[in-house]
């Protein structure tokens, strides 16, 4: 058998070889076929891709196949823009939802001016490496450290830091994505309903006496907000006031009238309102570095 010939059964070999793999990847994709439906690329296409989670799914893509699928409501997404998701439902003809707004609230209020430091911290300029180093320094061990992790993840410039060393959280820019949540060291931030506007802005568990020697804006445990609010609604639990969210349809201003430190707070939008009898807070500079804090 002469070289042409080798050649010419070597030709005929890898087409039919060729053929029978054309043959078993065409069968192939007839069993294995996933139909998807066409809607999902163009719901896709109409979401903001931040891929940030605040929608509770794994990202832009699953929302668009869950909200096709009339397993989430358009309104889910909270970053897209109410006419868009009014959009989004318009396509698909389903209802846009309606889902309360959240936003990300810090449980502290003790600023570098009402807060005392026991050591100055110098290392690694963020939170979670401070908290590893004795707690960062802050006598309140349950206090923000105010060195800004939560501002640096937010994606939607939401959070910024105040000239005392607190976060601040536009409720018009937060979206609820949890970030902040996540890297708090001190679990600080969770994510509350707009209409959660009663808000203990503390979360020292130290008694009474100690908690205010550490921070003068700190939950003492009085128990006044507990007997002036709606049965039910406000209990102490080891040192500190506990909302009952689930009670959250009897809260009033009433309760935050005699806070002493002013730690229970009425939320209005961006406005913070403290009680009558909360003590004024005049100095604005930075508290001085106390070894002797108790």
């Amino acid at each position: 058998m002469d070289a042409v010939t080798h050649t010419a059964l070597a030709g005929v070999f890898m087409a039919l070889l060729g053929g029978l793999l054309a043959w078993l990847l065409a069968q192939a994709n007839k069993r294995l076929y996933v139909y998807e439906d066409p809607r999902v690329d163009q719901v896709e296409e109409m979401l903001p891709k931040s891929n940030c989670g605040a929608c509770g799914t794994a990202g832009c893509r699953n929302f668009a196949e869950q909200v096709v699928a009339g397993d989430i409501v358009p309104a889910k997404c909270t970053v897209n823009a109410p006419e868009m998701n009014a959009y989004i439902a318009s396509f698909l003809g389903v209802s846009m939802g309606e889902i309360e707004k959240q936003v990300a609230r810090l449980a502290c209020a003790g600023g570098n001016h009402v807060a005392w430091q026991r050591a100055r911290y110098q290392g690694l300029d963020t939170c979670r490496a401070a908290a590893t180093v004795s707690g960062g320094g802050k006598a309140c061990a349950w206090g923000c450290l105010g060195l800004g992790d939560c501002g640096v993840v937010c994606e939607f410039d939401a959070i910024v830091m105040n000239p005392v060393g607190l976060p601040e959280v536009d409720p018009d820019k937060c979206t609820a994505c949890g970030d902040c949540v996540e890297v708090c060291p001190k679990d600080l931030f969770s994510l509350q309903p707009v209409s959660h506007k009663l808000w203990v802005a503390c979360k020292s568990r130290a008694d009474g006496d100690v908690s205010e020697a550490q921070c003068q804006v700190a939950c003492t445990a009085c128990g006044k907000c507990v007997m002036d609010a709606a049965p039910g609604l406000i209990r102490l639990d080891n040192n500190l006031a506990v909302i009952d969210y689930t009670r959250n349809h009897l809260a009033s201003p009433v309760a935050i009238e005699r806070c002493p430190t002013g730690a229970i707070v009425w939320l209005e939008g961006r406005r913070t309102a403290k009680g009558r009898e909360a003590k004024k807070i005049i100095r604005k500079q930075a508290l001085p570095v106390s070894a002797n804090v108790v």
